[in-house]
């Protein structure tokens, strides 16, 4: 059995629902659909997600919405016109959307969580009623039925392991089962959505649930690349990587498959196709456990980010003062924020975080309580900073690799501020400035790649 998530390219309008339709009809095996809302039909255009939220709070703030429900409601439509289905086999779908400001909820974090969950359900209402019509043995599945449980957080929650014994009572079945991502219910009967991105968190969970052979996730490119195309030109396709591969790299900016999404992978061991919709005989990339995984390169990707900052310290004998580490770990605890690195040296530190958790009073309240707490010699914010990741299972036995990835920066005068090497020797961190950060990858690609 295949599990199959569609993105939001894939089911934009008709044509693009007539693709993931010849899709399932292709294989057999596809028997569990994960629909995500419609995404843009083209640049200038809005995602039904996007309306969503926009329809949420204007009703929130008492806005007239009458606008936005008719412009997302035309999505449906022409989609259905598409396919010749009638008005009123519509007239439930449109009910719900139309409905939406008349149901209670809870508070308004779960209103806009269901309001923006209606794109998912919608999609895969309305391709159940086409497969239907082809004839086909469709069944749309609603969350709230099935108990698809997940935690108490409306718009950042987590599944439940019940879920995944909920689930398993499907693992054989004959039917086209059509299934909405993003969201899940509360033991209170709330809607709740995953981060954004979440319908690949859906899919995974349901591959994992019903044991699936193959999970695979249809979205608008071909494969995931060596690296970034927007930053080397035509770069290779990776055909085969394992898990950790694809959790590192997404960390400094792969972004085709949402990283979340593979841990009910991993912890099923079940392998990932991503591939795309609209060039489907293509192979795409598989991503497997490291389990007998045989690497045919030293390095697999490389990637960068630029959402990153710095904060170094330097304090002489901070290697023989008790607690150092501790006091400043309390401080961020107390500004509730989390940090992404910690490489040390005798008498200094750099800490490394995710910039997007600061504002300019957050960052500045908190460097003045390390001044206060701590008192280092020196205390310095470094706002320009990227992180580049270079990661491949063939490093972690090839002697050399480390200087294979510097020689080139220094060649182009790439300064690096630090060297980080996880301990499953598979990846290494650099940091760099931001304007260093494309030349960097550039020159790593090249290095290994031609």
């Amino acid at each position: 059995m295949k599990v199959v998530k569609f993105g939001g390219s894939s089911l934009a309008n008709g044509a693009q629902f007539q693709k993931v339709i010849n899709i399932i009809k292709a294989d057999p095996a596809r028997k569990i659909i994960i629909t995500s809302a419609p995404g843009k039909r083209f640049a200038d255009d809005f995602k039904v997600t996007d309306l969503l939220i926009k329809y949420a709070k204007q009703y929130l703030t008492q806005k007239n919405y009458q606008p936005v429900v008719k412009e997302i409601w035309a999505r449906y439509q022409e989609i259905a016109a598409y396919f010749k289905i009638t008005p009123a086999s519509l007239q439930p779908l449109k009910q719900q959307l139309f409905d939406l400001p008349k149901n209670n909820y809870r508070n308004s974090d779960f209103l806009i969580a269901a309001f923006k969950a209606q794109g998912e359900k919608l999609s895969a209402e309305l391709l159940a009623l086409i497969l239907q019509q082809e004839k086909l043995p469709a069944r749309f599945l609603d969350p709230q039925n099935i108990k698809f449980m997940v935690t108490d957080s409306a718009n950042d929650a987590q599944i439940l392991p019940q879920t995944y014994h909920n689930l398993y009572k499907w693992h054989q079945t004959d039917q086209l089962l059509i299934f909405p991502g993003f969201y899940g219910i509360t033991k209170k009967g709330d809607i709740a959505t995953f981060s954004r991105g979440g319908s690949d968190i859906t899919g995974a969970i349901w591959a994992r649930g019903v044991q699936a052979d193959l999970y695979e996730n249809f979205t608008d490119v071909n494969a995931i690349y060596a690296a970034d195309p927007h930053i080397v030109n035509n770069p290779c396709a990776i055909k085969v990587m394992t898990y950790r591969e694809l959790r590192e790299l997404s960390y400094a900016g792969f972004s085709v498959f949402h990283d979340e999404a593979l841990i009910p992978a991993i912890q099923g061991q079940i392998p990932i196709n991503v591939k795309n919709t609209n060039y489907p005989e293509l192979p795409g990339t598989k991503i497997v456990p490291a389990k007998n995984f045989l690497a045919q390169n030293i390095v697999t990707g490389v990637a960068s980010s630029n959402h990153f900052a710095a904060l170094y310290l330097h304090k002489y004998l901070l290697n023989k003062e008790l607690g150092f580490t501790l006091k400043l770990l309390q401080i961020f605890y107390k500004f509730k924020i989390s940090y992404e690195h910690m490489p040390s040296g005798i008498d200094d530190l750099t800490v490394i975080f995710d910039k997007r958790q600061f504002t300019a009073a957050i960052q500045q309240n908190m460097c003045d309580e390390i001044q206060k707490v701590l008192k280092p010699d020196y205390l310095e914010w470094i706002d320009d900073y990227a992180i580049i990741m270079v990661v491949g299972e063939g490093m972690r036995n090839k002697i050399g690799a480390m200087r294979s990835i510097t020689a080139p920066l220094a060649k182009k005068k790439v300064a690096i501020h630090m060297i980080n090497q996880g301990a499953s020797r598979i990846s290494i961190m650099l940091g760099t400035k931001k304007a260093d950060a494309p030349i960097a990858v550039k020159q790593i690609y090249q290095q290994f790649f031609n």
